[in-house]
């Protein structure tokens, strides 16, 4: 492996001595402006933006540019870690899902513009494989199968929505499917590691509030730190 490219929140960011000693590099392309971390062997994105009072919400990230900056930069082969809700009773906060297939009805982002490119959307198997890997050394278990469903954003799922989606993925979020697919357009090597942090609203009788969520989040962060590690210390 050459570079690895890691596209994460900034909880995990937050928590993770691997980016001790980066440097920020701001990189400029077709698609715009992305800010990168650059460490030893990785070259990191924080999706959600470096400042810690600022959040770019998932409907405004710049996928293209992101993506872009990480191939420009010589990654080979991309990891993202992604939060999630959990659409089954008994995927539950603090698993760890690692997904081979994933669902998204809204439009996505494309590099193509003005001719017709049509690609059929996947995760990469050897990268998938790789993280799970790296958990089973870490000693974190993971659901090694699993399909994600992309929602627009920002705001929450209905009930009903939640409802509807639980008969054919397992776990939702908003931002997963559009790396995968603009990984794919530029032919990078993309799979992810989503943590549960929540149950999907109206899963539980308890209403859902995003300080749970950020909680989660934060609990699960220490985990994906450890299997980041360690898929460095296997695959570099």
């Amino acid at each position: 492996m050459g570079l690895l490219g890691v596209i994460s929140n900034k909880l995990v960011m937050g928590k993770s001595d691997l980016l001790n000693n980066s440097a920020v590099r701001l990189m400029k392309n077709e698609f715009g402006q992305a800010s990168v971390l650059i460490a030893d062997k990785t070259a990191w994105i924080l999706r959600h933006g470096n400042d810690s009072n600022y959040h770019i919400l998932p409907h405004l990230i710049n996928y293209r540019a992101n993506l872009q900056a990480l191939k420009d930069l010589g990654a080979t082969e991309i990891v993202g870690i992604n939060s999630t809700g959990s659409l089954k009773k008994d995927l539950c906060p603090g698993m760890i899902v690692i997904p081979d297939d994933f669902i998204t009805l809204t439009s996505t982002p494309t590099i193509h513009q003005n001719k017709a490119v049509h690609i059929t959307s996947s995760l990469n198997e050897n990268v998938r494989q790789k993280i799970i890997k790296a958990a089973l050394i870490s000693k974190i278990k993971v659901i090694k199968k699993g399909t994600y469903w992309q929602t627009h954003g920002p705001r929450l799922e209905t009930k009903a929505e939640i409802k509807m989606m639980a008969n054919f993925a397992d776990i939702v979020g908003m931002t997963m499917a559009n790396e995968a697919v603009i990984a794919l357009e530029l032919d990078l090597p993309y799979a992810s590691a989503c943590s549960i942090d929540n149950f999907g609203n109206g899963l539980l009788k308890k209403p859902l509030s995003m300080k749970e969520i950020i909680a989660g989040t934060r609990k699960n962060a220490d985990l994906m730190i450890r299997l980041l590690q360690n898929y460095l210390k296997l695959f570099s």
